[in-house]
């Protein structure tokens, strides 16, 4: 993870903290029925809910200690239902994100708790939680027209983390990873941090079901192999890579085909 070898470990707890109540601020003063123009099929209100109830089941896993994925059914009993007014949607972020940052704020990084990544701690679940309130953050801001700017290290990694653990692959045995282009390298232009991808398509039986997917196999560093590059800011690599509107430019230069592949990869929705 490229921010803890420079300037130490990043405070993904108080990132969530300051994202989450940014994304209320901007949300509590945009109309009910604003469209989200970075998720089409939303307004203002489901944006409002989405993140509440994301917020709510990762409060629930953290604050009863669930490692077994069998404990998760008794979750839906517990669900609330969505609010049917603004005050309510708001009474219940709040409550939402209250607990999720004061449980996994006492619970110390190592702790085991159920996670869908491979990576099975409370510590993970403030990395994807910040960067989840982190793009969210966005959303809303791009629903009202008042975008703020997106911390260097904090995006950096977000790409790391969405290369490696949203859109990456790691080989397994049951499964046949075969390159479709030549490696790509993506750089950072301000957080003095780049990764290569290699496009790949992942076929085989996993988890009992037939699987058919293209993702990244991703290493740290340029790659002499590397016939294309994208590079731009840590903030605009970071929006991209989840197909949200860039500030600034993204530049791509190399072989046609391999910038292709790497599309290809984002065009599977992770949202």
């Amino acid at each position: 993870m490229p921010s803890s070898r420079s300037g130490g470990p990043l405070p993904f707890l108080d990132h969530l903290a300051a994202d989450s109540s940014r994304f209320r601020t901007v949300l509590a003063s945009a109309p009910a029925d604003a469209r989200v123009p970075s998720c089409p099929d939303w307004d203002a209100d489901d944006l409002l809910w989405h993140l509440g109830e994301v917020q709510w089941f990762w409060g629930e896993i953290a604050e009863r200690g669930l490692t077994d994925p069998a404990d998760l059914d008794a979750l839906d009993a517990a669900r609330d239902a969505r609010p049917s007014d603004r005050a309510g949607l708001l009474d219940f972020f709040d409550r939402s994100s209250e607990r999720l940052t004061r449980v996994l704020g006492g619970l110390p990084p190592e702790t085991p708790l159920w996670m869908w990544a491979d990576d099975h701690t409370a510590g993970y679940i403030v990395r994807r939680q910040a960067h989840e309130a982190l793009i969210h953050r966005l959303d809303a801001e791009l629903t009202t027209g008042d975008r703020t700017p997106v911390d260097c290290r904090l995006a950096a990694d977000g790409i790391d983390e969405v290369l490696r653990v949203m859109r990456g692959h790691e080989p397994d045995p049951d499964l046949t990873h075969v390159p479709v282009s030549a490696p790509v390298t993506i750089a950072t232009v301000d957080a003095m941090h780049s990764w290569t991808v290699t496009p790949v398509r992942i076929t085989g039986t996993w988890n009992g079901r037939e699987i058919d997917v293209q993702r990244f196999l991703v290493s740290d560093g340029p790659d002499a192999a590397s016939t294309a590059e994208i590079s731009g800011s840590a903030a605009d690599i970071d929006c991209w890579l989840w197909n949200r509107p860039t500030e600034g430019e993204i530049i791509r230069d190399g072989d046609a085909a391999a910038l292709a592949a790497v599309d290809a990869v984002l065009a599977d929705s992770i949202d």
